[in-house]
């Protein structure tokens, strides 16, 4: 069942200090979809998300969810329809695993409300996606870079959202951790119509798992698309400032992204000479 919530962002001017970092952005968050936020180091993704998620207030404009302002909906309201996996959490020093993820269930709390199956189910349903069952009575200081961001992710998920949005989730995992996060948010949005919204440095698993693709670029909204409108050397020459081809991707049929470097063209002399035919006996 896909979500109906609606989250946008309306000439949204956002900075720290003297230094303005998004300038007048208008952005539509497609509901029940997965969109990838992508761009160069420092074009303002992150920001963009904290405000999205009430965590920086504007300088102009605003985010509206649901026809209100993010900023004047309440915490615990809001907290129960939007989660945030920010970019670098901490966790209090000494917590267990279990009861990090235990933490996502605050939202669903009520005054003088117990602990209850439902939320039992929801963390153990979080711990069992993420692959940390094991790891819950473990001190979350204990873990390993990798182990600890699948518990973060954990904890937005027994969070229980229905839009949910992650700045760069695939940080410290590995290849495989990191195909493993990115289909267990595929699954979350198919089978719960989850709206995800994530940013991602990666552009070819961008391409592979969004439906749709923010491309920012100096704090202004580049291009915004299907991966195929988005995922262009155009555009990769203009958001990042690099050549590339872009093929097809056999795995997924999504654009693929090959980056040109300096040194890596095959030059003339590295093709393969041709072995000299053998004359022929007479």
């Amino acid at each position: 069942m896909t979500t109906t919530h609606s989250l946008a962002a309306e000439r949204l001017t956002l900075g720290y200090g003297d230094r303005a970092v998004v300038n007048s952005l208008d952005l539509t968050v497609p509901p029940g979809e997965i969109t990838a936020i992508v761009g160069a180091n420092a074009c303002g993704k992150s920001t963009l998300l904290r405000s999205m998620s009430r965590l920086l207030k504007p300088r102009e404009g605003r985010v509206v969810l649901d026809g209100k302002e993010v900023h004047r909906v309440p915490a615990k309201e809001l907290a129960r329809t939007l989660g945030l996996l920010p970019q670098s959490p901490v966790a209090p020093e000494g917590i267990t695993v279990a009861d990090l993820v235990g933490r996502g269930r605050h939202p669903h709390q009520r005054v003088f409300s117990r602990w209850n199956a439902e939320d039992d189910t929801a963390v153990a349903a979080a711990l069992e996606a993420t692959d940390t069952t094991t790891l819950a009575d473990r001190c979350v200081d204990e873990l390993s870079g990798g182990q600890r961001q699948r518990v973060w992710i954990a904890m937005a998920l027994a969070q229980q959202t229905d839009i949910l949005m992650l700045d760069e989730p695939t940080t410290f995992l590995d290849a495989s951790h990191q195909v493993e996060v990115l289909d267990l948010l595929t699954d979350l949005n198919h089978a719960r119509g989850t709206t995800v919204v994530m940013v991602l440095h990666d552009l070819n698993l961008a391409a592979r798992y969004a439906d749709h693709i923010v491309a920012l670029a100096a704090g202004r909204l580049h291009a915004a698309g299907t991966p195929h409108e988005v995922l262009t050397k155009e555009n990769v020459r203009a958001v990042f400032g690099l050549n590339s081809h872009i093929i097809e991707d056999p795995v997924s049929g999504r654009p693929l992204m090959l980056p040109i470097g300096r040194h890596g063209v095959r030059q003339p002399q590295d093709t393969p000479a041709r072995p000299a035919p053998v004359p022929t006996p007479r």
